[in-house]
């Protein structure tokens, strides 16, 4: 597996029946991948999942209390 890079950019574009994703990092490299509708909207529900979800503690600190 590739070490973590920061996310710098990600466009998207129709292809056909499929969405091309490109994802750029700050270091200028480029993925591109082609999706289906179906994998885009599970993308998305899982990215508003984790937006919707309460931040995890910082690392130097105690969790909240529920």
């Amino acid at each position: 597996m590739s070490a973590i890079k920061i996310l710098a950019r990600v466009l998207t574009a129709r292809v056909g029946p499929h969405i091309e994703l490109a994802v750029e990092s700050e270091s200028g490299e480029v993925l591109k991948v082609l999706a289906t509708e179906d994998q885009i909207d599970r993308l998305v529900d899982e990215l508003e999942d984790i937006l919707n979800s309460p931040a995890e503690p910082q690392d130097d600190g105690p969790p909240e209390a529920a």
